[in-house]
């Protein structure tokens, strides 16, 4: 069988593969960057940063958990929060970080459903209720102490299939679900480096994202410290015209976000090319990247936007780099060392499919980055398997020149503003308030006669009674976090459904304003 990447060494831990070395190397440098809104600035040495994840991992295996055992993070976006990830890794421990928008109910969801055996929590993210008997909480407050002293702990001699981390993503069943990820996960990142970043040791990365984000732990943080580079992250007030000021002020090199956030930054950021000097590229993943915002960012700054496609369970695996010609509307290419198929979506037995027929995506199960599986859900992991292939659930097609084409979900998973969410958990919710009769989940695309149609989160509600969309909105604000809240309530009298009764959601932004087999909308809310 064809190799699809170097292995990993037997015995590997990610927090000592990211920190050790540059800690030995170069001490002094400056690894981590955190700002804020209001100014202030810390710097964090590698000699620093990687001595408190040390005592940190010191102070995590003194409270006596087993190895392998589940810590939650449920904190704010700062220092304790980066600490408690990668010494939960130093430790032997299994990390699970989580969003600070989930509510406590949802947040309750996951510390249940990974049974962890801690969580470290911030005063003011309370849980809805008590956390369970025999889950030990750990307070910000804790995690700083035991940082800034006492006895620094040997990395765990963790082997390299062994369970490092544990994050959540949609479900196809509705609530969401664990993917569980081996410490050789960080080896197999590897190829990214040049088939996406083009990194170097001199490079300053700037991610824009929130510190729970999979795509802001690997590319703000895991990536650039392998390579011995420095990682700068923002924790104020969401403000489209900060970035410009950052990548100036700290002299950026490679900036990371979503296609959504480039629009905003081009419509309010109020830059000059001058501002931007030091920036070589940036990075895009998440969600499509659409051909109009690629060339307006081009036409503005004057560099280029290399894109990745990828997932929860391997992260990005398709991508442009540096030294690829740009093909706009696709990712680009299987980073090397990856190994690719087109499969038949509908046949059991998988069978490859010619350069330009569109099917399913699918990796080597060999990947180093693919996921363990996914946490105590057997009936998930054989929905993905195909044989020795992993598929996510992406349509595209192949090239003759072997760039990837995108055309969307065979599954229902929607991805507004590059958020992967489960529409069957957010009608849950909905379809308790006694306003709501029926309803479906969907996306839609406003916007799109610029060329840059940005996605939203719609919800079609056939009402019982009162057809109120602010009231319902929110009320669904108090049971989900606010980034899988529906931006717009469409009231409708018949949500549109095949013969035998199943819903038809692609046809529900397709047919906003039109009968609905007989139905007609009522009327709409934007949030």
């Amino acid at each position: 069988m064809p190799v699809v990447a170097d292995p990993p060494p037997d015995h590997f831990n990610i927090a000592r593969y990211c920190l050790a070395a540059p800690a030995t190397a170069h001490p002094e440098k400056t690894a981590l960057i955190i700002a804020g809104d209001d100014g202030e600035t810390r710097r964090w040495s590698y000699g620093e940063l990687e001595l408190m994840v040390r005592r940190l991992a010191g102070g995590l295996g003194r409270l006596g958990l087993p190895p392998g055992a589940r810590l939650m993070i449920r904190m704010d976006n700062g220092l304790p929060y980066i600490l408690t990830f990668f010494a939960a890794f130093a430790a032997g421990l299994v990390p699970l970080p989580s969003s600070a928008a989930l509510t406590g109910e949802e947040a309750e969801f996951l510390l249940a459903d990974s049974d962890a055996a801690a969580i470290a929590l911030a005063d003011h993210l309370a849980l809805a209720h008590a956390a369970p008997a025999g889950v030990s909480v750990i307070t910000a407050e804790a995690i700083e102490r035991m940082a800034a002293s006492g006895e620094p702990a040997a990395y765990a001699d963790t082997l390299a299939n062994d369970p490092a981390f544990l994050i959540y993503t949609s479900g196809t069943v509705g609530r969401p679900k664990g993917v569980l990820h081996g410490h050789r996960t960080a080896w197999g990142r590897r190829p990214m480096y040049q088939g996406w970043y083009g990194i170097t040791v001199d490079d300053v990365v700037l991610h824009a994202g929130a510190f729970n984000w999979t795509y802001t732990l690997g590319v703000g943080l895991l990536d650039p410290w392998a390579n011995g580079a420095t990682a700068v992250l923002y924790n104020g007030l969401a403000d489209p015209t900060v970035w410009p000021r950052l990548i100036e002020r700290f002299g950026v090199t490679i900036f990371a976000t979503v296609p959504s956030l480039y629009r905003r930054i081009l419509k309010y950021g109020r830059f000059g090319r001058e501002s931007l000097a030091t920036l070589r590229h940036g990075l895009t993943a998440g969600e499509a990247l659409p051909a109009a915002v690629l060339e307006q960012w081009r036409d503005a700054t004057g560099t280029l936007l290399y894109e990745a496609l990828g997932m929860s369970e391997i992260s990005t695996y398709i991508s442009s780099c540096p030294g690829m010609p740009i093909r706009p509307g696709s990712p680009g290419k299987p980073q090397a060392g990856r190994r690719i198929a087109i499969l038949a979506a509908d046949e059991d037995v998988p069978r490859k499919l010619p350069t330009g027929e569109v099917g399913l995506l699918a990796v080597h199960r060999a990947d180093p980055g693919l996921m363990l599986g996914y946490w105590q859900r057997p009936e998930e992991d054989a929905l993905v398997y195909r044989g020795e292939w992993f598929c996510g659930g992406d349509l595209a097609h192949l090239d003759a020149d072997g760039y990837v084409w995108f055309h969307g979900r065979h599954d229902d998973i929607l991805n507004p503003m590059g958020y992967r969410l489960s529409p069957l958990e957010i009608e849950g919710v909905l379809a308790r308030h006694p306003m709501v009769h029926e309803v479906a989940v969907s996306e839609l695309t406003v916007g799109a006669g610029t060329g840059a149609g940005v996605k939203i989160l719609a919800a079609f509600v056939v009402p019982q009674g009162e057809a109120d969309g602010q009231r319902l909105l929110a009320w669904a604000a108090e049971h989900l976090a606010s980034y899988k809240l529906p931006r717009q309530v469409v009231f409708v009298d018949h949500l549109p459904r095949t013969r035998t009764g199943k819903l038809l959601r692609r046809e529900l932004p397709q047919r906003l304003g039109e009968d609905f087999e007989g139905g007609t909308a009522l009327g709409s809310t934007g949030a």
